[in-house]
């Protein structure tokens, strides 16, 4: 019994695996993941960097929260309601295998994409800038963890049921243009008032941030294991309104 679970688990692992390169294959040079995935967080940083007294450390330590959250995000909202355009995605659902095991392999897409881009940003800082990492490992795990809870997020609105990518772009992007001014990215928790700061905790890119604070610079306001902990909570919560969505999606005929 232990060996048939053993041999399933792999399976799904396999098939979920199988998902993630065929959609990286196809969709990671395509525009829209180049401009809202790639391009997005770096005009961003930018946009907001210039003229600011800020220590390399402290920009790279933006920059990959930053990155981690637009490009994780990005791949949900943009590939699935494509797939039910081109009607590819039917086929995926009436394969034999779980909807968790493909929806898994969707998430692995965007944290995929956004750990590459990532580990590009933070290759600048650190061979054009001479940035240091202060802790290695938890700058792996933060990212890890960061990109898999981003992309999660992502993917609930890539299960909204339609098949433009229009319909779901608009709503994404004010989501994380919000949970972004609201989160410890722009202005530093130690910054904010009590009741900015609140709302702050709701969102994890506030976390992540923190998080990758810890990681470059050596220091951040939260505990780290808190900042570890609620990304991947969030990441497997965040999964669940997918889940349910999805059904209903397949109950509607999309």
């Amino acid at each position: 019994m232990k060996d048939e679970g053993m041999g399933r688990l792999r399976n799904e692992l396999a098939e979920a695996w199988t998902v993630t390169i065929k959609d990286m294959k196809v969709y990671y040079l395509k525009p829209g993941m180049i401009m809202f995935g790639f391009l997005m967080p770096f005009f961003m940083f930018f946009s907001f960097s210039v003229q600011r007294d800020m220590a390399a450390e402290q920009g790279v330590a933006r920059l990959l929260a930053l990155t981690l959250f637009f490009t994780a995000a990005a791949a949900g909202p943009f590939i699935i309601p494509m797939e039910r355009r081109l009607g590819t995605y039917d086929r995926l659902l009436a394969a034999p295998m779980s909807l968790l095991t493909l929806l898994l392999g969707k998430t692995a897409v965007g944290a995929l994409f956004a750990i590459g881009t990532s580990t590009f940003a933070l290759l600048v800082g650190v061979l054009a800038f001479g940035v240091n990492i202060a802790q290695p490992w938890l700058l792996v795990a933060g990212m890890i963890l960061g990109a898999f809870s981003f992309s999660a997020l992502g993917l609930i609105f890539g299960s909204i049921p339609t098949r433009n990518p229009g319909d779901v772009q608009m709503p994404s992007t004010l989501l994380r243009w919000g949970l972004l001014f609201i989160s410890g990215v722009f202005i530093s928790l130690a910054d904010m008032g009590a009741l900015a700061r609140a709302l702050a905790y709701i969102s994890p890119l506030t976390y992540a941030q923190d998080l990758m604070n810890h990681a470059v610079l050596g220091h951040g306001l939260l505990n780290p294991w808190l900042d570890l902990t609620v990304l991947l909570a969030s990441g497997v919560l965040f999964l669940v309104p997918s889940v349910l969505m999805h059904r209903r999606g397949r109950k509607l005929g999309y």
